[in-house]
């Protein structure tokens, strides 16, 4: 008669209960592992965007750069206001019309110290484009919200001299 082995199922069950959780815990690490991968790439990537939307931000903020040999449109500009944001996105949408070696664009923010002084310097209110030439004198002054194509062809006559 053969001999029953009673021990080895409960062995074998035993064994598969304490690897199961080995491999549970080895597969969380992985998924962990994955998922901190991914959200450290995202996170650089946001990094990276957001580091150059604020290096855009600073170099349109410095008004020093005005008469340096580019024509430049400077927008008196308040954050808070609806309708300077309107003729901000419009003013942009006219500027890929052209290169930026042909004109420049700055932004003179009147919540700053320096914006307010230099709206103040010219007597406008926000909602108000500068149209400047390549020496920093002021051509045309543009009050309110303006399209797209009217801009343009602001800019366009601004840029003329240099190009005709």
């Amino acid at each position: 008669m053969a001999r029953k082995k009673y021990g080895s199922k409960r062995r074998k069950a035993k064994a598969i209960a304490t690897q199961a959780p080995a491999s549970q815990d080895k597969r969380r690490s992985l998924v962990l592992l994955r998922n901190g991968a991914i959200a450290a790439a995202v996170l650089g990537v946001g990094g990276v965007v957001s580091l150059r939307a604020v290096r855009a931000t600073i170099a349109e903020q410095d008004l020093t750069q005005l008469g340096q040999g580019l024509p430049t449109i400077v927008q008196i500009h308040d954050p808070s206001c609806s309708l300077c944001t309107e003729l901000q996105r419009n003013t942009r949408k006219a500027l890929r019309a052209f290169d930026d070696e042909e004109i420049g664009y700055l932004v003179a923010n009147i919540r700053t110290e320096d914006g307010a002084a230099f709206a103040g310097g010219f007597g406008v209110q926000h909602v108000t484009l500068l149209l400047f030439d390549g020496s920093g004198a002021l051509q045309s002054t543009l009050e309110g919200v303006r399209d797209r194509e009217e801009l343009e062809g602001h800019f366009r006559t601004l840029i003329e001299p240099i190009n005709g």
